[in-house]
């Protein structure tokens, strides 16, 4: 059950790199248009913070803070660096071993990171974007 919890994290982790990687630079700083939102860029650093936060709560057994050490989140470079970063601190956590607490904190990042690809669908569509063929396969977009 733990590896399979990590594989579906995994596999968002990876949808979110393809996103970034798919996107225009300059797409970063689109928003909703008409609608009170923040900018794709935003969404992006929302993700980074809430991985590096949750990843090490689950490493540390509860919570720790949440922060974000992506100061960029318009720098396509930098967005996918903090994405490919974190995903490497993901692969290095040992999921047989989690205590009850540990996996209630990486199911809370399974399903943060599954609200934002949501709201990536909308800000693509809105945005009249496209969406890499991971996306496609995953979500039928």
């Amino acid at each position: 059950m733990n590896e399979k919890l990590k594989a579906h994290l995994e596999q968002s982790f990876k949808l979110n790199h393809d996103l970034v990687a798919h996107l225009e630079e300059a797409s970063l700083g689109l928003d909703l248009p008409g609608l009170p939102s923040n900018r794709i860029a935003g969404q992006v650093w929302c993700i980074v913070g809430a991985r590096e936060s949750y990843l090490k709560a689950i490493a540390a057994g509860g919570w720790q803070g949440f922060s974000c050490s992506l100061t960029t989140p318009r720098a396509k470079e930098s967005v996918l660096a903090a994405l490919d970063a974190t995903h490497q601190s993901l692969g290095e956590l040992d999921f047989a071993g989690l205590s009850d607490a540990q996996l209630e904190l990486a199911f809370a990042l399974l399903e943060h990171e599954v609200q934002h690809h949501g709201q990536l669908i909308r800000f693509v569509y809105a945005n009249g974007l496209t969406f890499p063929e991971s996306w496609h396969k995953r979500y039928t977009v």
